[in-house]
């Protein structure tokens, strides 16, 4: 099978002010000591990862979290600095840092800046400020526009906004609101899931207890719908199944981890995907302070048949689907030999159509699409 010629490299900061009330990822607070601690095992991590597991030239780097932009500008550029140092960076890499509104300063940006970061991710989820308190986010519509305004004064502009539907209360004209608030701001990419309610959160033991008012299925697929049609138009091309951007600006990060780019992760909880390999570090923090190469975990080598459907349940998940001639060349395999039958039906109850090399969704299709997925696995 056919090796990427480039990795990435995901690097996970799990601190944060406050966890959201939705939250499930390993995100808590933390004092100045351990957040200290954390990223001198992070640059540990790194150096081993650099020079024991990573061959490769390393085409997008993601810092996520948690909220990274909870650390001091010095930390990020400690950790960058520790990246730029001990792998090959293709000249042209995405490097992303997630951060939270009301957390920035002009210290920070500058800081990214200064470290090569040149993509930023805001969370703003909503711009309607009961929105955001029922979610339990700690900001303001007012604070992403603050901080959107220190990112652009710092000279960034490949910037991202994250947007969720399905909140609590929310109605249909406030999610067409967020949209086009955000629209007319012109980020070079938005990113619009909607909320899914995880059974270990704050949110799943209300609607466990029928306290959560979500909207309903019918109210979902209108937001659905009404997003790809707002943003195409203000110029965003959808490329993935819940992500938008202009021209060129296409997420690498996401894109890569979509059509099986090998990507090593650094930090607590945080996964690996090399040598069709999965791999899991462990979320014990202070056992990750004490030895950060002590927790590294394989879940599982996955067999061909393994991969085949993962390429499959992934690619499909891009708007230009998959193509034919990668997959052979990926698996010494013709696609239509392996899942002759379930093309065929999907095709016939129009939910995948083939266009000359390539298969792809069509618009019912990415309605169903987890239908159309589970027929792959």
């Amino acid at each position: 099978m056919k090796i990427s010629d480039t990795s990435e490299i995901y690097i996970h900061i799990p601190f944060c002010v406050r966890k959201c009330l939705y939250c499930d990822f390993t995100s808590f607070p933390a004092d100045d000591d351990i957040r200290e601690k954390y990223v001198d095992a992070l640059t540990q991590e790194l150096y081993f990862i650099a020079n024991e597991k990573c061959h490769t030239a390393i085409s997008a780097v993601f810092i996520g979290g948690g909220t990274p932009s909870v650390l001091p500008g010095d930390k990020i550029q400690k950790i960058m600095e520790c990246v730029r140092s001990n792998f090959d960076l293709c000249d042209d890499a995405e490097i992303t840092i997630e951060c939270n509104p009301g957390t920035l300063s002009e210290d920070k940006v500058r800081a990214y800046k200064q470290s090569g970061i040149n993509r930023i991710s805001l969370g703003l989820q909503s711009s309607n400020d009961e929105e955001l308190k029922k979610l339990g986010r700690i900001h303001t519509y007012d604070d992403f526009l603050k901080s959107r305004e220190l990112v652009k004064n710092a000279g960034f502009t490949n910037i991202n906004v994250d947007l969720m539907n399905d909140i609590p209360g929310q109605r249909i004209k406030s999610w067409e609101q967020t949209l086009r608030n955000v629209s007319d701001l012109e980020p070079s990419h938005i990113s619009a899931y909607s909320l899914i309610v995880e059974d270990d959160t704050p949110f799943g033991e209300m609607k466990k207890n029928g306290e959560l008012e979500i909207p309903d299925e019918d109210t979902d697929r209108m937001m659905y719908h009404m997003t790809s049609g707002i943003l195409s138009e203000y110029g965003y091309e959808r490329y993935e199944i819940s992500n938008y951007a202009k021209k060129g600006y296409e997420c690498r990060h996401n894109t890569g981890y979509w059509t099986g780019v090998p990507y090593y992760g650094a930090g607590i909880d945080a996964s690996s995907y090399y040598d069709n390999c999965r791999f899991v570090n462990s979320d014990d923090i202070l056992g990750y302070i004490k030895d950060p190469l002590n927790g590294h975990f394989l879940i599982e080598k996955l067999k061909k048949n393994d991969l085949m459907s993962e390429y499959m349940i992934l690619g499909l998940r891009m708007i230009k689907g998959v193509s034919y001639s990668c997959f052979e060349e990926r698996f010494s395999e013709s696609l239509d030999k392996i899942y002759e039958e379930r093309i065929a039906k999907n095709i016939a109850d129009g939910l995948l159509k083939r266009d000359d090399d390539r298969l792809f969704l069509t618009e019912r299709g990415l309605d169903l699409a987890n239908v159309v997925m589970q027929g792959f696995i």
